[in-house]
């Protein structure tokens, strides 16, 4: 459960930024001494990176709805943490690109490419982690890594009224539909039919179901 500044419970977040960049990348200067870098043991090097797949396994999993609204530039870890969040947003000023292989002879490794193929596929995560290239807001949505691109004015504002619009919906049905939806993705058509069938027991026996089943009775007479 996420808190909000005013003691609220939080049903959705909204990762952006400020200034011209939402992010040109990782600090590299701000990387651990010593668990980083040539000669560092595989085993220590894959413990300290791991902290940073769990942060994005966390973002992935949980019962809420995460936003990513790239108000500029979209670089490197950027494109990785976007690709762990449910929906992405771009202003017409972003771009996006991978430039670990070209420029750092390493791989976007925290969901730059595994995400990210679940996402784009194989043919355009090659032009993005192996040839370098960049891809602009609109092509991004053309290939299907954001959802939707707005306008720099009023960029924040059009992010802001969909994420209350998702807040206005059944908290319990939303986190179930996250749920089942990641799980079709990674199982066979005979398994997501099954967790379908569950998750709907869950939320038919419930109040709010009735409640909205009411509801609509009304609305009708």
């Amino acid at each position: 459960m996420w808190t909000c500044a005013t003691g609220a419970t939080c049903g959705v977040l909204v990762i952006t930024a400020e200034g011209r960049y939402f992010t040109a990348g990782a600090d590299l200067t701000a990387l651990p001494v010593g668990e980083t870098g040539p000669g560092i043991p595989g085993p220590v090097f894959r413990g300290a990176y791991r902290r940073l797949h769990e942060l994005f396994d966390e973002i992935e999993a949980i019962e809420k709805p995460v936003i990513l609204a790239a108000q500029g530039p979209c670089l490197g870890i950027g494109v990785e943490l976007g690709a762990s969040c449910d929906f992405r947003f771009a202003s017409g000023a972003a771009l996006f690109g991978l430039p670990e292989v070209r420029n750092l002879a390493a791989l976007p490794g925290s969901g730059g490419i595994s995400r990210l193929t679940r996402l784009v596929g194989p043919h355009w995560t090659k032009w993005l982690a192996m040839a370098g290239q960049q891809v602009s807001a609109a092509e991004a949505l053309s290939i299907g890594l954001v959802h939707a691109v707005y306008p720099v004015d009023g960029f924040a504002a059009r992010v802001e009224q969909f994420a209350r619009d998702l807040v206005s919906q059944p908290e319990e049905a939303l986190g179930l539909a996250k749920l089942v939806i990641d799980a079709a993705a990674n199982s066979d058509r005979t398994s997501a039919r099954h967790v379908d069938r569950i998750a709907n027991t869950v939320l038919v026996n419930s109040a709010e179901h009735r409640a909205k089943l009411d509801a609509f009775a009304q609305r009708k007479r």
